[in-house]
């Protein structure tokens, strides 16, 4: 099993996410462009995701909620800069429960023989938001995402994957 990776170099404003999933890379930009695929495997399951917006594309915007058992939400957006299906997706990204803390996501897809390798390149806008978001707990929420993620793309009904139409 591929274990998701996070590097952190103390003093710097950015962090890289490295996982490799057994998939191409044009099914796992599906999987994080489709808004109906997204509640399946962002965040933690302990949470409830809906899409509230969701425009991939250079200038789009996206919103996702998250609700936990007792009803309260937790909402995150940001506007998509770039899409190159299916290489790459920049985008920015902001907890509204902290709003001004916005982050600038580069997603790179890259074809591994039948795999996928993702890099997520973050770049807070402080080294401080960089070490707060890893201090709330976002390792944790990170890898249960990707092993979420990872799990759909393997759910094969077929020759083209996943409930992944």
């Amino acid at each position: 099993m591929t274990k998701t990776i996070l590097i952190a170099e103390p003093g710097k404003q950015e962090l890289f996410i490295h996982r490799i999933f057994d998939a191409p890379p044009e099914l796992v930009f599906k999987a994080y462009t489709d808004p109906t695929l997204i509640p399946q495997w962002w965040g933690p399951a302990i949470y409830k995701t809906t899409v509230d917006k969701m425009d991939p594309k250079s200038g789009g915007v996206w919103r996702f909620v998250q609700r936990d058992a007792e009803g309260r939400e937790f909402a995150f957006h940001g506007v998509y800069h770039e899409i190159r299906q299916p290489e790459r997706i920049v985008d920015t990204f902001e907890f509204e429960g902290m709003p001004g803390h916005v982050l600038l996501e580069t997603a790179t897809f890259e074809r591994q023989g039948s795999q996928t390798g993702l890099t997520v390149q973050v770049v807070y806008q402080s080294v401080e938001d960089r070490d707060g978001m890893i201090a709330s707990g976002m390792e944790q929420g990170m890898d249960e995402g990707m092993e979420r993620l990872a799990e759909l793309l393997t759910q094969s009904p077929g020759p083209r994957q996943p409930g992944i139409p």
